[in-house]
């Protein structure tokens, strides 16, 4: 799977899990301080993602999450 099939898995995911309507969304928006999300939205869609992807992401790796981009490339190390 390309970078960019992830980018594009993960952005409607992300779409779906927090009803966004209308999203600007590319790898340098910030999950917090531009979609709004909220500790539930980010523990849902960790969910959601691991079970698409089928992988598990370390707690350390969530540490690190701010960005799409950040979920893109945790996503591909997991994988």
């Amino acid at each position: 799977m390309t970078e960019q099939q992830i980018f594009e898995k993960i952005k409607s995911l992300i779409i779906m899990q927090m009803s966004l309507k209308n999203p600007n969304i590319n790898m340098d928006t910030q999950l917090i301080k531009d979609l709004g999300a909220d500790s539930v939205d980010l523990v849902g869609s960790v969910m959601t993602i691991e079970s698409e992807f089928g992988i598990a992401i370390p707690d350390e790796d969530l540490e690190s999450i701010v960005t799409v981009g950040d979920v893109c490339r945790v996503v591909a190390k997991n994988m």
